[in-house]
């Protein structure tokens, strides 16, 4: 898909739920673009002595419910249109788990396995050059996203405080504990995500020994939930990287594949698996497929063959439209995103009342808070999709989008 297909793609989703939802002129007309948008160049000097450019974005969708919250992300095919149609889903996912943010999103085109350790902190003090204006702890809170690390975050922090003379450890969250970090960032993506499909799996009566899983992406998210569920009995038959993916009809050992992949560098070639494609592992036979990587996996193309009961999206927008009506008459259920994987932000919020209050919690305290969050926004939108009969991507929108539009009007 064509990146300017992106965001038109993603605001198919609130004309959907729109038919469900009593909204003003005024607010549908706010809704439709984001507030503003800073596109900037980050000259880097690289260890050969030259000085490269990189293109750096942020977007600010939405602030209607409090500051603008969302990532950064590192990949060479970031473009404005992604990162826009991402603070668009981060506005509907903070207002799905109800948390007071609005939605926003940055990213840099950039490789950055192709970079030097030295070079990767020199790009990301430049993004915060450039980008210093443009967040503050009650304007917009970055945070980690695609190959952003804990220790990206730090930097960010640091050259933050920096340029402010002064300490201000709420300004990013996802930074290292040592820095004020909250305990359970590590894993909240994955974690709220499990605590979803596990409130799921009650009302469908899956037997987690006999239900089979298959994860796209063994990165942050996706390796977090297969030990998620791998130690709570799933069988994970599948799990892939950028590089390709695995599978064993009986599991696989998620500890063992995880010291493959640091050995290897990747997890292929795993002893008593089948070497698999991404686009394989989109449909082996199982129980729950997790898309766990990047966005628009799930085309018009192969949802077809997904041979899957449930749709887990840890990934942001890994399923497109046409995919959606065709995994619904398929009667595959599928969980969407923007509730999915909304326990990274959640405890995200979390960082930054902590950072705020400056008095930290325990991670059992963390767990059980993220844990109420998740349950309650499950409950609220399977309720919405059981008596609107809709989907539960539909039913989800329909919930953020009530939250949002109040505060739409309740300011104009």
């Amino acid at each position: 898909m064509a990146s300017s297909e992106i965001f038109s793609k993603a605001f198919q989703r609130l004309e959907k739920a729109m038919k469900y939802v009593v909204i003003s002129d005024d607010a549908r007309a706010i809704l439709s673009a984001p507030k503003e948008t800073l596109s900037f160049s980050i000259p880097v000097r690289m260890d050969s002595g030259k000085i490269q450019i990189f293109n750096g974005y942020r977007v600010h969708y939405n602030d209607a419910r409090g500051p603008y919250k969302g990532g950064i992300r590192y990949h060479p095919n970031v473009s404005l249109d992604e990162v826009t149609a991402l603070s668009f889903w981060m506005a509907f996912k903070c207002a799905v788990a109800d948390i007071p943010y609005g939605g926003s999103k940055g990213g840099i085109v950039v490789d950055p396995k192709k970079l030097s350790h030295a070079e990767l902190e020199r790009l990301s003090r430049g993004y915060i050059r450039g980008v210093h204006k443009f967040i503050g702890v009650d304007i917009d809170i970055p945070a980690p996203d695609v190959y952003t690390t804990p220790e990206i975050m730090g930097w960010m922090m640091d050259e933050y405080a920096q340029i402010q003379r002064k300490q201000v450890p709420g300004v990013i969250t996802g930074k290292p504990i040592a820095l004020g970090g909250s305990l359970g960032r590590d894993d909240a993506t994955a974690r709220g995500g499990f605590i979803v499909m596990q409130e799921l799996a009650k009302i469908l009566k899956m037997d987690a020994k006999k239900t089979r899983v298959a994860i796209q992406g063994f990165g942050n998210a996706g390796s977090h939930l297969a030990h998620l569920m791998h130690d709570e009995g799933y069988v994970v038959v599948a799990v892939s990287d950028s590089k390709g993916g695995i599978y064993n009809k009986d599991g696989l050992h998620i500890s063992n594949v995880e010291k493959h992949k640091e050995k290897t560098g990747g997890v292929q070639n795993f002893p008593g698996a089948k070497n698999i494609t991404n686009e394989e592992l989109l449909e082996v036979e199982c129980d729950i497929l997790a898309p766990s990587a990047l966005e628009n996996q799930l085309t018009k193309d192969n949802a077809a063959k997904v041979n899957a009961k449930v749709v887990l999206e840890l990934a942001n927008g890994p399923t497109t439209p046409e995919a959606d009506e065709i995994l619904s008459k398929k009667g595959v259920i599928l969980v969407p995103d923007i509730l999915a994987n909304s326990g990274g932000v959640t405890v995200s919020y979390f960082e930054w009342v902590q950072n705020r209050e400056g008095y930290y919690w325990t991670l059992e305290e963390v767990h059980e808070r993220l844990a109420k969050k998740m349950t309650s926004a499950f409950r609220e939108i399977y309720a919405i999709k059981e008596r609107e009969k809709v989907d539960m991507r539909t039913a989800a929108y329909v919930m953020g989008l009530a939250r949002l539009v109040k505060a739409i009007e309740a300011r104009i």
